[in-house]
């Protein structure tokens, strides 16, 4: 582990290097890896159109890392144990060499069934070890994987799979969570109905419930890994060969699928993940996301296996069959590092500390925060209770696009400070800027959130519309990468992160454009036109508030077609888009060029209407009024 930063005084040493001399860092850390053929250059990039290379023309597997690299030093060693939901069922532990051998069967399973390097395959499936397995293989093959959260409606699923034309759905017959039995299989083919690329489809069986299975499309995993070798030899690929596809929300409608390559994506997530939990090689680390996030990508699967780690993955939620779940599986696995959602930790304080008091929670040593600002509130009762006040808690920014952390406490050699992400890492530039794109010198500065020079795992484009890419991330300030983030820098030149700038709404971590969100909304034949935005939520960050114009039958009560409208959404995008509040409306605030005036809609739904500026450019500035009313303000 020779890229490990020991202490605040190495931290500066090596963020000064990776500043003076960017190509020089990543080459050292680079050059701790196993590759096919070494790096013509280790950077090439201009970010206007975006066009960003990192190892150009070398060539590896990132499995060959994880796997040959290491297996004759941590062959026995557990790289995965499996929590699943039910604490009655019995634990999974998979070692490194047994990794390799279902890694290597299933890639052997998936190329006998068609699927060949460039392929894309779609992985809608539970927290279970294969959904790691499956993302393993795909990466040996070359194939690129998109993995869909296993949450999402039908229709959102078939989107992701026509965007990307894939030739695979890997998939289980249902869905432990919780209480509920989840029929993940029956979304897959409603989804299907809608695609025509999707030429296999291999099913786990998971809980064992009747499933319809069509013939010559529909597989069995435990079927079509029989007789399959344990041997396999990963494909050669390129630095820039695509890795995996991801889609995000965004200010638009349609999602859009976040690129993110082999040779950049691996050097920068093995880095991070050691550096930021200060990773030693008997730690048992876990990190609470799904897979279906890009923090299950870079922090449950990728990053720690990388780094030889055991990574934990758990198939429930953290409420049941009580709201000690989460300290119950701490104890039980004595895990070091632990790493979950500032949401998750809204709701357990909710519960109180009776369910915390029953565990030691002595194992830890790092307590980690993920997926949108932690409120100093959640800070403080994370740190005292959890961490006992002598962890480190890393509250980590990052983003899809970014591929792993980016700023961020280093645990326990870098400062904490409450609900600040504080410091980047090694290797990161970012800056402040004003509406105008000029730098903000200085601490006490408030602006937006850009970086100025690129990173091994920033993205490269966004699947099939590479405009898009460049419009998004590269167009608003020139020769900067713009995270439509807002940010502090305090006096002590701490970074606190402010949320976002743009039309997307951060619900429990996970991102919603609102445009995605209200033409999701728009579908009901009901409805004439919707807004969405988002407002203060006490256990998610921010809820979704949505404002509705609609044509009512004589039979619809306002009641009838609000829930009505949250049934639409749920059914289309799924329940995380689901919005807390439907309000009918008899108009929007409008400009007179059309425009939505979402602040006004913003203020309303965040219940503060003392201060709504000027209206009289409005439209129709009586629809404010009523509005207002309507909302019971």
């Amino acid at each position: 582990m020779k890229s490990k930063i020991n202490s605040l005084a190495e931290y500066f040493k090596e963020y000064e290097k990776s500043i003076n001399d960017p190509e020089k860092f990543w080459e050292g850390i680079a050059n701790e890896f196993i590759w096919r053929k070494k790096w013509d250059k280790v950077l090439e990039y201009e970010f206007n159109t975006p066009k960003i290379s990192w190892f150009k023309n070398s060539k590896l597997n990132i499995t060959e890392n994880i796997f040959e690299r290491q297996l004759d030093n941590i062959s026995n060693k557990t790289a995965i144990i499996w929590e699943p939901n039910n604490p009655e069922e019995d634990v999974i532990k998979i070692s490194y060499k047994e990794l390799y051998k279902k890694t290597c069967q299933f890639s052997n399973a998936m190329e006998s069934n068609g699927v060949k390097k460039g392929d894309r395959v779609v992985i809608y499936m539970p927290m279970v070890p294969e959904a790691a397995i499956a993302m393993l293989s795909c990466a040996r093959i070359g194939a690129i994987h998109s993995i869909v959260f296993a949450g999402f409606s039908s229709n959102a699923l078939a989107d992701r799979i026509n965007d990307c034309n894939a030739k695979m759905v890997l998939t289980s017959d249902g869905n432990f969570r919780g209480t509920k039995n989840i029929p993940v299989k029956s979304v897959v083919d409603d989804a299907l109905d809608n695609c025509k690329s999707v030429s296999k489809v291999i099913v786990l069986k998971r809980t064992g419930e009747k499933i319809n299975m069509i013939n010559g499309r529909d597989l069995w995993w435990h079927e079509v890994i029989e007789n399959q070798s344990s041997e396999h030899e990963a494909a050669s690929l390129d630095s820039e060969d695509m890795l995996f596809i991801l889609y995000t929300s965004g200010s638009t409608g349609k999602p859009k699928g976040v690129v993110h390559t082999n040779a950049g994506y691996m050097v920068y997530t093995y880095y991070s993940f050691l550096n930021v939990f200060q990773y030693n090689k008997e730690d048992i680390y876990w990190c609470t996301a799904d897979i279906g996030w890009i923090t299950g990508h870079s922090y449950i699967v990728y990053g720690p296996l990388l780094a030889g780690a055991t990574t934990l993955m758990f198939e429930g939620v953290p409420t049941f069959p009580d709201a000690g779940r989460f300290w119950e599986i701490v104890d039980k696995h004595k895990v070091n590092q632990f790493y979950t959602a500032p949401t998750a930790i809204r709701a357990l304080q909710a519960y109180g500390l009776e369910y915390v008091k029953p565990y030691s929670l002595d194992s830890l040593s790092v307590i980690g925060s993920v997926g949108e600002p932690i409120n100093e509130e959640a800070w403080h009762w994370y740190h005292d209770n959890i961490g006992k006040g002598k962890c480190p808690l890393v509250d980590t920014w990052w983003q899809t696009e970014t591929g792993g952390i980016m700023i961020s406490p280093l645990a326990g050699i870098t400062p904490n400070k409450p609900a600040h992400a504080s410091l980047p890492l090694p290797g990161i530039q970012p800056v402040l800027v004003d509406s105008e794109g000029k730098e903000l010198e200085g601490n006490n500065v408030e602006g937006n959130l850009c970086i100025k020079f690129p990173w091994p795992s920033i993205l490269r484009t966004t699947y099939g519309d590479h405009k898009r890419c460049k419009e998004t991330y590269f167009s608003t300030y020139s020769n900067m990468y713009f995270t439509g983030d807002g940010a502090k820098r305090d006096h002590d030149g701490y970074i606190r992160i402010l949320g976002r700038v743009d039309d997307v709404i951060n619900v429990s971590g996970h991102r919603m454009g609102t445009a995605e969100v209200e033409n999701a909304i728009n579908e009901n034949s009901k409805v004439i036109e919707s807004a969405v935005v988002g407002f203060p939520h006490e256990i998610k960050g921010q809820g979704i508030y949505a404002f509705a114009i609609c044509q009512k039958n004589d039979n619809d009560t306002v009641k009838t077609l609000e829930e009505e409208i949250k049934l639409t959404v749920r059914s289309i995008i799924g329940p995380i888009a689901t919005p807390e509040t439907v309000q009918i409306v008899s108009g929007l605030p409008k400009t007179r060029s059309g425009k939505i005036m979402r602040r006004i809609l913003r203020k309303v739904a965040s219940k503060d209407v003392s201060d709504l500026g000027d209206i009289s450019t409005l439209l129709n500035p009586k629809v404010v009024e009523d509005i207002i009313k309507g909302a019971g303000l």
